[in-house]
């Protein structure tokens, strides 16, 4: 059963576990404010029903997410812009307080905020082919969420590395470095994600929600405070003449 929702989210559910697709391909799926309260939601809402025991969330065609929506962005202060990335921060850390197991299923590229939304899923699975990639430094500012659960899943060295993001990573060269759990050929990182989905679906839920809860505070540690400090950075590195350079491309006010 499909939920088309509002387009920018889409809903299927196939038995126990929960697909969820983000649904803007004309903008490559960016998270614009819309998508991030609807992803969060409705996160929220599958862990409070009994028949959902997984989810997977994946992208709509051509790729998983490239991050922010810049072009969205460009209504806003930059006070507002922080506003709008601190809420797209705490979504993707709630994913780790949910009882319900959430799989990343990336294919063609997982950009910026889409990086780490993936990375901050409970299992990552990519293309072997699949484009990682951290811009964000390149543009003049630093991620303004989400490092902590990267350092988690690499190492503050190896992440460090990737968040300067001098060049893109391969689902392959990523999954070596631990970044991703599975790696799958091109085209298959969905089905993938869905093997590892049913085969935590089939397990106790209760033990599966006591089993991540457990291990919330070693994933998450201090993400709250970091994406608080990170978000503070963000804005700060806004004001800089390369980050005003970037942001002009696309019309935002800095």
């Amino acid at each position: 059963m499909r939920r088309p929702s509002a387009g920018s989210l889409e809903c299927e559910r196939r038995g126990a576990v929960a697909v969820l697709r983000l649904n803007r391909p004309h903008v490559r799926n960016a998270l614009g404010s819309g998508l991030v309260a609807e992803l969060g939601g409705t996160l929220a809402a599958l862990d409070d029903d009994p028949e959902v025991r997984a989810a997977v969330l994946t992208g709509a065609p051509p790729g998983f997410c490239a991050g922010s929506d810049l072009k969205e962005l460009s209504g806003m202060t930059r006070e507002g812009m922080v506003r709008h990335e601190a809420d797209t921060g705490r979504m993707a850390r709630g994913v780790q307080h949910l009882g319900l197991p959430v799989v990343a299923a990336v294919e063609g590229f997982a950009l910026g905020g889409g990086f780490l939304l993936a990375t901050g899923c409970d299992v990552v699975v990519t293309a072997e082919d699949a484009r990682w990639h951290l811009p964000e430094v390149r543009l003049g500012w630093v991620p303004p969420w989400g490092i902590q659960s990267l350092a988690a899943r690499v190492g503050p060295v190896a992440a460090r590395r990737l968040v300067w993001g001098e060049r893109p990573l391969t689902g392959r060269e990523l999954h070596g470095l631990g970044g991703a759990d599975e790696l799958t050929g091109p085209g298959e990182a969905l089905d993938g994600a869905l093997e590892v989905a049913a085969r935590l679906a089939a397990l106790p839920p209760h033990a599966v929600a006591s089993a991540k809860r457990a291990l919330t505070d070693a994933v998450n540690g201090p993400a709250e405070t970091l994406d608080a400090r990170t978000g503070w950075m963000f804005g700060a590195d806004c004001a800089s003449t390369a980050a005003r350079e970037s942001l002009a491309r696309f019309g935002v006010r800095s």
